[in-house]
């Protein structure tokens, strides 16, 4: 059954067959139906510009609505031998294959040329968390000052391991967000979805201490975190503080804000929590995202079967 926006989007593009036109009506529907985020729309319209350029370049061709996979094909082939890794070509080649699907849906075609393809082969990646003693030496690194700005940073990091948050999610975080009654955060969450996390008791005390900092600031915006000049932070800021502070007390290969996020998963995880609880802190959709957690858990689940099975090498 088609939604009211893919309605519009049908009836939009049956009087609209040019590329801009039609790549602009697919854009639109990932913002307005979809509900993705700018940065993910932008990711997007960047992936379909590279395939409508070398569609125009190697065939001279500008109908999209005409493409075989054999050209998507010398695509892909072009982008190895550019020496694209595969993670980023099957990357792009998925937002070609949400266009497709976009135009099946709104009658612009009637087969996808790309219903059959088969992703490249990836190497996964181990993302190595924080152990808690680095994630303490942060923290005290941090408390020798307590003016604004390293109280913000400080907050920043609690906030990030205590609550498992994204960095664009923390980024827009906004005070009246903060329930200290009820020790909640409210978040909004990947495709504008809202989920409620916990605020430690420790994080709070921080809070109060930067919140009262925050008041001699010049306040531009209603948002938490702000810089120094008043102004919301910005993801680069947020990147450079994690990955300067961690890289002081840290020799892994990746100080960043979603190694943090990493972190708070698996140390729940390691202490017995729920699956299903994180997956719902997390902000996952479903548990094959959250599940990429329990590979970092695995001695810790060793220790348990160990200790507790019956045949277990204990005694």
């Amino acid at each position: 059954m088609i939604c009211q926006y893919e309605f519009f989007y049908a009836f939009f593009c049956k009087f609209t067959k040019s590329t801009n036109k039609l790549v602009n009506a697919f854009l639109e529907y990932l913002s307005y139906e979809k509900k993705y985020s700018v940065n993910t729309v932008v990711a997007y319209r960047k992936d379909l510009t590279s395939f409508v350029d070398f569609l125009l370049t190697e065939y001279d061709q500008e109908n999209l609505l005409e493409v075989n996979y054999s050209q998507i094909r010398s695509w892909i082939v072009s982008l190895v031998e550019l020496k694209v890794s595969n993670r980023t070509v099957n990357r792009k080649v998925s937002a070609l294959k949400s266009f497709y699907k976009f135009l099946q849906k709104t009658n612009q075609i009637q087969i996808n040329p790309l219903a059959k393809h088969k992703s490249l082969k990836v190497q996964s990646k181990v993302q190595v968390p924080f152990n808690q003693q680095e994630i303490n030496k942060v923290i005290n690194l941090i408390e020798v000052k307590e003016d604004f700005v390293a109280l913000r940073d400080k907050l920043i990091v609690e906030f990030f391991y205590s609550t498992g948050i994204r960095r664009n999610e923390l980024i827009n975080i906004k005070e009246k967000d903060i329930n200290v009654f009820d020790k909640t955060i409210k978040v909004l969450g990947k495709r504008n979805k809202e989920r409620f996390v916990p605020l430690l008791g420790s994080v709070k005390e921080t809070l109060k201490k930067y919140l009262a900092l925050k008041k001699d600031i010049p306040n531009k915006v209603e948002f938490l975190f702000i810089t120094e000049k008043g102004n919301k932070i910005y993801e680069t800021l947020v990147y450079r503080i994690i990955n300067s502070y961690f890289g002081s007390v840290s020799t892994k290969q990746k100080k960043s804000p979603h190694i943090l996020r990493h972190s708070f998963a698996t140390h729940l995880l390691n202490e017995g929590a729920d699956l299903n609880s994180v997956k719902e802190l997390l902000g996952h959709s479903s548990l094959a995202s959250t599940q990429v957690y329990t590979y970092n858990s695995l001695d810790a689940i060793k220790k348990v079967y160990n200790k507790a099975h019956p045949k277990s090498a204990k005694n």
